[in-house]
């Protein structure tokens, strides 16, 4: 497909990496020269300087031909007015990225008068996943599928846990059925196990299955399965303030940081129920006088990925009991924020861009089924896909022991009219059925691409 992206900030560059390694033929559209040139010369796309805003500029990046514009810049309105002209001068589908709390309510009219087929605020997809790790602090990531009913959960094996040394086909009874082992990730290597498979000491793992059969998973393991009571937040910005809401609404005591008065104002009139410091998150001896050696959560959501990653090893190292969350813009940052150890890691621009490339595929997909969620795991490096089967595609009907599966995939959750099923090799697939699949593959588009020789 033919796709323009306008503005190559953070979430610009994310997406021009994934949606040019894919084979889209990717236009990118910024004000600045200097970044042009740099994501130019690093990806395979073309690249005009220029507002993306501009009639002209639209028309010189091939707008009459694109299938897709998306438009991520810093600002909310230069965004809309990008897909207004794009929707107006190639009638192509537009991807907005909109940021400002004072737009939410109004979305929905936003996006139906100017025809948009998406909108993403970054801000509000990482505090949602924020969320529900301070629901359910022992794991380090938590995604959702089937619309709430199953859950991808990763969670740290340590020494003393029921699962190290022990190979999956030997879990015990009561765990057995519960889940689904999907991927293990250790050190800098990723696998899809098998029944021979044995989990060791600081593995990763990635489990699937339903929400009630989760929780019941954590609780035999003897993991923490109840929501935190109390968090500090250092960054007053519109995360935070997402973020913050939420909480509230679940009787979570909230404290946040935040240098700027004004914005401390702001937050107190928008937040009445938390606790606003207008004060340096840095500052060790504010944070001790406001609890945090007894706080039960610790989330940095500042700008600066230094300063969150400090923040969040001074916490471990004076509450290590503390469920830690961990904003980081810079991806290439990963391998050596994973040994750290200091509890999960949010990085948003790689939320908004997973948002999109599910999206993107959808476009793509055939007439047997369609993406309806994508979550990029460990780096990018795994991936974990939810389709809708429509009647006539090949994987209907067939015990899944028999489906020859491309190496790589595991099927890992089956939803039947809500049911959610951890698959054997007898499950079959049925037409309308949400399937979940796991795989180091990247770039599947729909159900039949899990086949060998399709």
């Amino acid at each position: 497909m033919h796709i323009i992206i306008v503005g190559c900030g953070n979430v610009g560059q994310a997406l021009t990496q994934q949606l040019s390694k894919e084979g889209h033929n990717i236009t990118v559209i910024e004000e600045k020269s200097s970044v042009v040139q740099n994501v130019v010369n690093s990806y395979d796309v073309m690249g005009i300087v220029g507002n993306g805003a501009s009639y002209s500029i639209m028309n010189d990046a091939g707008i009459e031909k694109a299938d897709l514009m998306i438009a991520v810049t810093d600002s909310d309105e230069l965004n809309l007015l990008c897909c207004l002209i794009a929707k107006k001068a190639g009638n192509c589908h537009t991807i907005a990225r909109v940021r400002n709390p004072i737009y939410k309510k109004e979305i929905n009219f936003i996006k139906e008068e100017l025809g948009l087929s998406m909108v993403i605020n970054p801000e509000e997809a990482a505090a949602s996943e924020a969320e529900r790790l301070l629901k359910f602090p022992s794991a380090t990531k938590i995604e959702t599928f089937a619309r709430g009913r199953a859950e991808l959960v990763k969670v740290i094996i340590d020494a003393k846990s029921r699962l190290c040394d022990l190979a999956l086909k030997d879990f015990p009874a009561d765990l057995k059925k519960q889940v689904i082992v999907a991927a293990v990730s250790r050190g800098n290597e990723d696998y899809i196990p098998d029944g021979n498979f044995i989990l060791r000491d600081q593995d990763e793992i990635t489990i699937l299955g339903s929400s009630k059969n989760t929780l019941g998973f954590f609780k035999k393991l003897g993991l923490p399965t109840a929501k935190v009571h109390s968090t500090i937040i250092i960054g007053g910005g519109e995360t935070a303030y997402y973020l913050a809401k939420q909480l509230l609404n679940f009787g979570i005591k909230v404290t946040i940081f935040d240098k700027d008065a004004t914005r401390c104002k702001e937050l107190s009139e928008l937040l009445p129920q938390a606790l606003i410091i207008n004060g340096d998150g840095t500052d060790k001896d504010m944070l001790l006088e406001e609890g945090v050696t007894s706080v039960e959560s610790f989330v940095s959501l500042t700008n600066l990925d230094e300063e969150n990653i400090m923040l969040s090893m001074y916490v471990k190292s004076i509450n290590p009991k503390a469920k830690l969350i961990t904003k980081v813009h810079r991806v290439n940052y990963g391998d050596i924020i994973g040994s750290l150890g200091i509890g999960s890691i949010i990085y948003p621009k790689n939320i908004t861009a997973d948002r999109i490339v599910q999206f993107v595929r959808g476009m793509s997909a055939s007439a047997d089924s369609n993406i309806e969620t994508l979550y990029k795991l460990n780096d990018g490096r795994v991936e974990a896909l939810e389709f809708i089967v429509k009647a006539g595609s090949p994987v209907i009907g067939v015990p899944l022991s028999q489906l020859s599966l491309r190496k790589g995939i595991l099927i890992a959750c089956i939803s039947h009219y809500g049911e959610i099923i951890s698959p054997s090799g007898e499950s079959i697939i049925r037409a309308g059925d949400s399937v979940i699949v796991v795989t180091m593959l990247t770039g599947l588009k729909d159900i039949n691409d899990i086949l060998e020789n399709r």
